[in-house]
């Protein structure tokens, strides 16, 4: 647990895939996605009174159990662009939620999302769907769609974390945007960028960016040492955690962060984390 490739090993395989200000420099909106990645999804015929009553028939009917005629429901609402009805489905398709787990139809209900919506204004209803849409594209783009015409682009998938991160301010899509700026995948490795996106992300709440940023200022891998506020991070991160299990690498690296703070580090961390939860009352 003490050596940064493994732990990102185990934090990849939890978090790739689950209103502060934006980002410093925004990324420019990405080229749409050829047609032949985001067919037209087409309405079935089927009587609704407006797409707005589709979209509530469909999430009535998925409330209720019945997954399959949700789908039905919301693929109408989808075939007319609906955001929510295309992020839904997305989603369902992605997780198998009712339906079988197909994550081509889910790049493709992304996809059009993420093409039709793409200047969706940060503070709409809709804007978190619209976000989430570009995080998934991003964590399909690293690896591809085995047996599909998907394939992996890591440097596609850094375009889709990066407007999500800058327009959006999506913590999801700093955490994951930082994972491959401290890895070099897709991008330059940069240790000064890792932690500038993992910070941005750890100010809102997101539980593994506090954890590396605080690993990250504890070893000084690549940014100043601050073993202090390293610390205080990791300390946050570690009383985020809820599940003991996966959670568990968050606790080793608080307890190795622990084990080589002195008394000093120790006082001036609980100083800083109590500013830290003033600042936010």
């Amino acid at each position: 647990m003490r050596t940064s490739n493994f732990i990102l090993a185990v934090v990849g395989a939890a978090f790739l895939g689950a209103g502060a200000a934006h980002a410093l420099d925004a990324a420019p909106r990405p080229q749409p996605l050829t047609p032949a990645l985001a067919p037209a999804l087409a309405a079935p015929v089927t009587k609704y009174g407006s797409v707005r009553d589709a979209l509530r028939s469909g999430m009535r009917t998925y409330n209720a159990g019945d997954k399959i005629g949700a789908v039905h429901a919301l693929e109408y609402a989808a075939g007319q662009g609906h955001s929510l009805a295309l992020w839904k489905l997305g989603r369902m398709y992605a997780d198998g939620d009712g339906v079988e787990h197909d994550d081509l139809k889910a790049f493709e209900y992304f996809s059009k999302l993420a093409d039709q919506h793409a200047d969706e204004s940060p503070d709409s209803p809709n804007a978190g769907a619209v976000s989430s849409a570009f995080v998934a594209l991003g964590s399909y783009f690293l690896d591809g769609i085995q047996g599909t015409y998907v394939a992996a682009n890591p440097a596609r998938a850094v375009e889709m974390f990066s407007y999500a991160a800058s327009y959006f301010s999506d913590s999801n899509a700093q955490y994951n945007l930082a994972r491959l700026y401290l890895e070099g995948t897709g991008v330059r490795k940069d240790s000064r960028q890792a932690a500038r996106w993992f910070n941005l992300a750890a100010e809102k709440g997101h539980t593994a960016s506090q954890a590396l940023l605080g690993h990250l200022l504890m070893t000084g891998q690549g940014v100043p040492r601050q073993r202090a506020k390293g610390l205080m991070w990791l300390t946050l991160a570690r009383e985020a955690s809820t599940d003991a299990a996966k959670d568990q690498w968050i606790v080793d690296l608080y307890q190795d962060a622990f084990t080589a703070s002195d008394d000093s580090d120790r006082k001036l961390a609980l100083a800083l984390l109590e500013q830290y939860i003033q600042a936010r009352r």
